[in-house]
């Protein structure tokens, strides 16, 4: 039987308590690890072409758009942090410390709790827009929304060091050896956690957009009809209550999106067995949690005429012309 002395060790002088190095990857995960690499340089790239056109560009300094600008950024850090220390912890040792894991995972939850609340107020700002319009421009200011946003990454921050507090006491209680990097989630904490980021969040954006579709529809149709019946010209109004439902419909499949993503993540929460956490036991729910964040730019791309404008003056350099922020 090989001893530890004669194998691989991540870290040769802690001889009992050192990890054992992976094997070599095979070509199928080498594979796995491009693709996956792949998506983590996707999902940068997309999501900076999005934060850039809304910084840049005065015309898209608008609340909607700032509130799709701290989506980009939570989904940005996904493929900037959250991806390839995945694929590290997958494919190598974690020679970063226990410390340093802890942190991991505080930034994991952070950035995946800072999506969920930015969602919600994605909702709750088309909600605002449609279902109450002539109030909208006095309660749903610039200065509120970037509180709203400001308080958002604040208490996802807030839960995340909630999540990983018995970590901070302890770093490394639940690694196994010297080398990896793991947390291990009890029925009780994944339930919590279910509710809060999940079930509630959820419930509160499904039930919004419900009311938006129906406001929308019904505020379309009662327009068109006034229309009909005075003159057979279009109108601003018209046109204007056209994109609103174009707007609301293009968030409602990023919802849905988003649903079909963190729904795996959850179900072992669902069925009831303890859960634990890890790069070889999860890989396949928590890379498709992290595709959600490499599919809302693409969502933009297609639905929204400003952003595919803006990606047309991004790569052709025609940004850097003098006066470009007026440009879209």
């Amino acid at each position: 039987m090989e001893t530890l002395e004669g194998a691989e060790l991540c870290f040769p002088h802690l001889l009992n308590t050192s990890c054992r190095k992976p094997k070599p990857p095979s070509s199928e995960a080498m594979i796995l690890h491009i693709l996956q690499s792949s998506i983590s340089l996707l999902t940068v790239a997309l999501n900076l072409l999005v934060i850039i056109a809304i910084s840049h560009y005065r015309q898209l300094h608008t609340t909607t758009n700032l509130l799709l600008l701290s989506l980009a950024v939570s989904d940005l850090l996904v493929g900037l942090l959250t991806m390839p220390s995945q694929i590290l912890l997958i494919g190598a040792c974690w020679l970063l410390g226990d410390f340093m894991c802890t942190v991991y995972y505080l930034v994991n939850f952070t950035i995946i709790s800072s999506s969920v609340g930015n969602m919600v107020l994605i909702s709750i700002d088309r909600y605002m827009a449609i279902c109450d319009p002539l109030c909208y421009p006095t309660k749903v200011t610039l200065r509120r929304v970037k509180i709203c946003v400001c308080l958002c990454w604040i208490c996802s921050a807030s839960y995340g060091c909630l999540g990983v507090k018995d970590l901070f006491r302890e770093p490394g209680r639940y690694n196994s050896c010297h080398g990896e990097c793991m947390v291990v989630t009890n029925y009780i904490i994944g339930v919590s956690d279910f509710f809060i980021t999940f079930f509630v969040p959820i419930t509160v954006i499904v039930v919004l957009y419900m009311r938006v579709f129906v406001v929308a529809v019904s505020q379309a149709r009662a327009m068109r009809s006034h229309i009909v019946s005075v003159t057979l010209q279009p109108s601003r109004t018209v046109t204007a209550k056209k994109s609103e439902l174009k707007a609301a419909r293009t968030l409602g499949v990023v919802v849905a999106l988003f649903l079909m993503c963190f729904c795996p993540y959850y179900l072992p929460t669902v069925v009831g067995h303890d859960t634990k956490i890890s790069a070889s036991s999860a890989a396949f729910v928590l890379w498709l949690l992290y595709i959600n964040s490499c599919l809302n730019p693409v969502i933009y791309a297609l639905f929204y005429p400003w952003f595919r404008k803006s990606v047309k003056l991004i790569v052709t350099l025609q940004i850097l012309q003098p006066g470009s922020c007026e440009a879209v």
